[in-house]
């Protein structure tokens, strides 16, 4: 008797030839069945939709989500859809910036986690691409409290030692919405980037002020410094991104009661 329905369906898709895929988008249920069976590490990149000057609203969306897709790539590990939405009250009065409450974005987080974690997955590495959602690496801690066979790796990928040293190496004024978050990726082809560079601005004045008063500080949004580098040299951080955030990937991970 013929096969139907899921039965037939688990047949064909067994015996079809898949070239890796790592990003959900391009996966269907089975896909996902099969990767978890095979690992328990998958992706989570988080990010926020914020003013970043010139640049676009996406920026810490857009760079979380790349640098998860290049680490996973060769290790054909699920990276989920980025979290576009973080915490971002400090520029509430520019237009397209989106904000929300801590207890919202820890409430999805945890959500998101508790997905995750039905799916199988026990090895989360989110991929953090906003400052202001640091919260949610002490979230990760009390979720593996609360768990007890789950491990969280809660990293931002810009500033972990070495892609900070070496961003440091290049100009020591790297920060919010100048070059070093001006990627080919990053840039708007109607909104090139104003030549030289801005005094840096008052980063002690700007975190005690609300935000009409930021937006005054901070004119167009970025904290100061030159607004663009040499690709050349954005490729340098890039790279050295990719490979302390696939090093976090790899491991170590510990070893988890029930983990396969």
């Amino acid at each position: 008797m013929p096969r139907t329905g899921q039965a037939a369906y688990r047949d064909i898709w067994n015996r079809s030839e898949r070239t890796k895929v790592v990003k959900v988008a391009n996966m269907n249920w089975l896909d996902m069945e099969a990767a978890v069976e095979k690992d328990q590490r998958c992706i989570l990149p988080i990010g926020s939709t914020e003013q970043h000057a010139q640049l676009s609203l996406c920026v810490d969306m857009i760079l979380a989500e790349k640098m998860a897709l290049d680490v996973a790539e060769p290790l054909n590990i699920p990276v989920f859809p980025v979290m576009p939405y973080g915490l971002a009250p400090y520029f509430a009065a520019y237009p397209g910036t989106v904000s929300l409450r801590v207890e919202t974005l820890m409430a999805v987080i945890r959500d998101i986690v508790a997905s995750l974690y039905q799916s199988g997955f026990r090895k989360i590495l989110i991929v953090n691409g906003h400052g202001g959602n640091n919260p949610v690496g002490a979230l990760a801690q009390e979720l593996m409290a609360e768990y007890g066979d789950i491990s969280i790796k809660f990293h931002n990928w810009w500033n972990a030692p070495a892609t900070w040293a070496m961003a440091q190496e290049i100009d020591s004024t790297g920060s919010h919405a100048n070059w070093m978050e001006n990627f080919p990726w990053t840039r708007l082809a109607h909104a090139p980037a104003p030549e030289g560079e801005k005094p840096v601005i008052d980063m002690a004045l700007m975190k005690v002020s609300p935000p009409e008063t930021v937006r005054e500080i901070l004119g167009d949004g970025s904290f100061g410094g030159p607004w663009q580098r040499q690709d050349e040299e954005m490729t340098a951080i890039w790279e050295t991104g990719i490979n302390e955030t696939r090093e976090a990937l790899e491991g170590p991970w510990p070893e988890l009661k029930g983990a396969a």
